[in-house]
Order: structure tokens, then C-alpha cells, then sequence
């Protein structure tokens, strides 16, 4: 059966790929979801918006045609695919769709998750919102694993990625095609230094450089960066203002294929949590990308929330 994008269970968003991917298992149950969800598209995953489709008939006669038995047989075709799909990938419960992004980006003002300062980019946490999203961002790039990308993409996983030059440079290939997928590249620095114990000519050396490689490479200047090991300081802010840094995310969970760490006591995702991981393999983690994968999106359905992407709302 022809895999789809497991967000959309009205319409497919996914051509057949012919992809047999590894481990599934018995008992897969639909998450809660609205009954007839909207498709996910590239678009609302970050990529390029094709032009609005007028509806093809307008009112009652739109409504009849959509409750009409054809349409039942398409939904109920959808969701089987769907379903399949997640069986394939070993996913516990079909992933809960996130809401549309916002038309405009949320305000950020100076609350908890949130560090703002007059002439530096806002340091973020967790995003404002009262929508029960969680955002996955994947670090470094190391391990350019194809079977997490086509993971991400047949489960319609949006991810925010901070690439360090050092790290990518041997395939930014494997980078121009999450690119592709509508998963945003962004800004890790060049050589993935401390920028902490670093003079400011240094670091905004590094951020810049990176800056100016992704825009070759991927074909797009980054909005945001997220600096080495969380560590930062003032002139890293001001380097990265300097360079069009918009925000600098950092995180407050961090994933690995067999386990989450959680920053606060109750050991739960919040609205708006920003979740570390990493483009690693088996030499460094006892599992494979789409091990972790598939743990994130195990932990995140279960405690009721949706993946969304996070350039959307810094």
C-alpha cells in the first residue's frame, strides 16, 4: 500500500515510494484527531506554497459532494494508508497533526522560556503559544542517515535543523533535500567551537562564515542559530545580530533513541517546548536515527501534543 503522510488522513501528501522500512509492531491505535483533518502539505512544512485551488463546487453542493459515499471511501482509504504507514515505521499511534502555522510569527515578550535584550536576538526556550505543539530540532550533522529524512517525510515530521559547516560539508546534499522536504536549514556555526571562551572578532567569524556557506549551499540566508553546547555570551549575541540572526533557540528537553531528558522536575513537555537531538549513529548512540525518531514521536503523541516547525513561529 502506498505510504503517505501520516498528518494528512483526508487526502495523501506523499507519492509511493516503494520503501520497506524496518520494525513494526501489533496494536497500532489512531491517536485522537479531528474526523476529517486538512492535508498536510510541503507548504505547511516550510517549502515552497503552490497557488490556492478555488474549491470545485461552491456551498450545499460542496458539502453533499463531501459527505457523498465517494468521499467517505476516500477518507477511509487515507486513514488505512496512514495507518500502514505508521505500522511500517514501528510508530505506537498515528502522530496528532499540528494547527496551521500562524500568519504572523507570536510576539515574544520577556516570560519564562523567553531572554530578551534591546539590540540582541531573543533568546528562546520555550515558544509562546497556547497550542499543545512541541518543536524537534536536530544539531550538528554528523550522521546523514537517509532512511530518518524519508522517515520524517512519510510520517510528516517537521524538523528544524542547526548545521555546523565542519559537520555537513562532506554532503550538504543530504542538507539541500530536508531542505527540500520543507525542513528549515539553519545556522550552528562553522567549526563548532565554545564561543563562550572566544573574543567577538572570532565568534562572528564563525557564525557569519556559516552564514554565508549555508546561503551557497542550501540556497538560503538562516534566521536562526543555535550556538555550540547552549553556551553563549553577549558578544555571541551581538556577533549573531551582526550576521541577521533573527532568534537564537536553545532547548529544554533533549531526545536520544532510547530515552528523553526533560530540564524540569515534572518530567513533562509544555506548550511551546523546543526538543534537542542530533544527527548521530550507532558508534555514538545505542540506536539509529530512525530509532530516535520514532521514540520522539512515541513520547510526544502519548503526552497529547503535536510536532510543529519552529521557523514558523521564531
Amino acid at each position: 500500500m502506498a505510504a503517505v503522510c501520516l498528518a494528512a488522513v483526508i487526502a495523501g501528501c506523499a507519492a509511493p515510494t516503494g520503501h520497506q522500512a524496518p520494525s513494526s509492531r501489533a496494536g497500532l491505535s489512531a491517536a485522537p484527531a479531528p474526523a476529517a483533518p486538512a492535508a498536510t502539505s510541503t507548504a505547511e512544512r516550510g517549502g515552497p506554497r503552490p497557488p490556492a485551488v478555488p474549491l470545485a463546487l461552491p456551498g450545499l453542493a460542496r458539502a453533499e459532494e463531501e459527505t457523498s459515499s465517494e468521499a467517505v471511501a476516500r477518507r477511509e482509504t487515507a486513514v488505512r494508508e496512514a495507518l500502514e504507514t505508521a505500522r511500517r515505521w514501528g510508530v505506537d499511534r498515528l502522530p496528532l497533526r499540528a494547527p496551521r502555522p500562524p500568519v504572523s510569527k507570536p510576539e515574544l515578550k520577556p516570560v519564562q522560556g523567553v531572554r530578551l535584550q534591546d539590540g540582541r536576538p531573543p533568546v528562546v526556550y520555550r515558544v509562546p503559544t497556547d497550542e499543545k505543539i512541541v518543536f524537534l530540532t536536530v544539531d550538528d550533522g554528523a550522521e546523514k542517515d537517509p532512511e530518518f529524512s524519508r522517515m520524517a517525510a512519510e510520517l510528516g515530521i517537521p524538523l528544524s535543523t542547526f548545521v555546523a559547516d565542519y559537520l555537513a560539508r562532506a554532503d550538504y546534499g543530504y542538507f539541500r533535500d530536508l531542505a527540500a522536504q520543507g525542513d528549515a536549514v539553519n545556522n550552528h556555526t562553522i567549526n563548532h567551537r565554545n564561543l563562550k571562551v572566544l573574543g567577538y572578532d572570532v565568534q562572528r567569524d564563525e557564525i557569519c562564515r556559516q552564514q554565508d556557506q549555508l546561503e551557497g549551499q542550501i540556497g538560503t540566508r538562516p534566521r536562526l542559530f543555535r550556538p555550540p553546547y547552549g553556551e553563549y555570551n553577549d558578544d555571541t549575541l551581538r556577533a549573531a545580530a551582526s550576521c541577521g540572526i533573527e532568534a537564537v533557540p536553545l532547548w529544554n528537553e533533549e531526545a536520544f533513541p532510547d530515552h528523553m531528558e526533560y530540564r524540569y522536575d515534572d518530567q513533562r513537555l509544555h506548550a511551546g517546548d523546543i526538543i534537542l537531538t542530533h544527527f548521530r549513529g550507532t558508534d555514538l548512540w545505542p540506536g539509529t536515527m530512525p530509532d530516535l525518531l520514532r521514540k520522539v514521536v512515541n513520547d510526544v503523541t502519548a503526552q497529547g501534543f503535536a510536532l510543529a516547525r519552529l521557523d514558523d513561529y521564531l
